[in-house]
C-alpha cells in the first residue's frame, strides 16, 4: 500500500497573475482575546495607510475580533503576503506584553470575483454582531476600510 504524506499547511500558490485580492484571517496565540482595543486598531490603521502610501499595497475592509483579525489586501506584482502578514502582526502586537502574541501561519483564500468579495465582507463584518458584541455591525469600533480595494486593485 502507497501512503501518501502531506504537509502539516497547504502550501501556498506560487503564481498568481495580475493583482488579486486575498481574504486573509490571522489569529492569536491560543485565542486569546488581547486585540480588540483602540492602541491595536490605531496601530493597524496605520500600518495600512504607510503600506499603501509606500509599497502600493491596499488594505480595504477589515474586522479586528478580540482574538483574530480578517482582512482584504492586494498589492504589486512583487508582493508577498507570508512576509506583510508577519510585519502586519509585528506592527500592530508592538507593546503587547506577551510572551507569544500570534498563532502560527494564517489563512488566506484570492478571492475570484465581485460576488466572492461580497459574501466574505457580509460574514466578516456580522461577526460582532454573532459573538453578541453589538446589535448592528456598525456599532462594533474595530473596522473600517482603508482603501477602496474596488478601485485600487481591480
Amino acid at each position: 500500500m502507497n501512503v501518501q504524506t502531506f504537509p502539516r499547511r497547504p502550501p501556498r500558490v506560487s503564481w498568481v497573475r495580475g493583482r488579486p485580492v486575498f481574504f486573509v484571517t490571522f489569529c492569536t496565540y491560543r485565542r486569546r482575546s488581547i486585540l480588540a482595543s483602540k492602541n491595536v486598531h490605531d496601530s493597524f490603521v496605520a500600518f495600512g495607510l504607510r503600506a499603501a502610501q509606500s509599497h502600493n499595497i491596499a488594505v480595504g475592509r477589515y474586522v479586528i475580533m478580540l482574538d483574530h483579525v480578517h482582512l482584504f489586501v492586494c498589492g504589486d506584482l512583487h508582493f508577498h503576503l507570508g512576509k506583510w502578514i508577519k510585519a502586519l502582526g509585528k506592527s500592530i502586537s508592538s507593546g503587547m506584553r506577551h510572551d507569544r502574541i500570534w498563532q502560527e501561519g494564517f489563512f488566506d483564500h484570492i478571492l475570484r470575483s465581485d460576488e466572492s468579495m461580497a459574501q466574505k465582507w457580509e460574514y466578516v463584518r456580522d461577526n460582532p454582531v454573532r459573538a453578541g458584541f453589538v446589535r448592528i455591525w456598525t456599532e462594533w469600533p474595530f473596522q473600517g476600510e482603508i482603501v477602496l480595494i474596488d478601485r485600487a486593485c481591480l
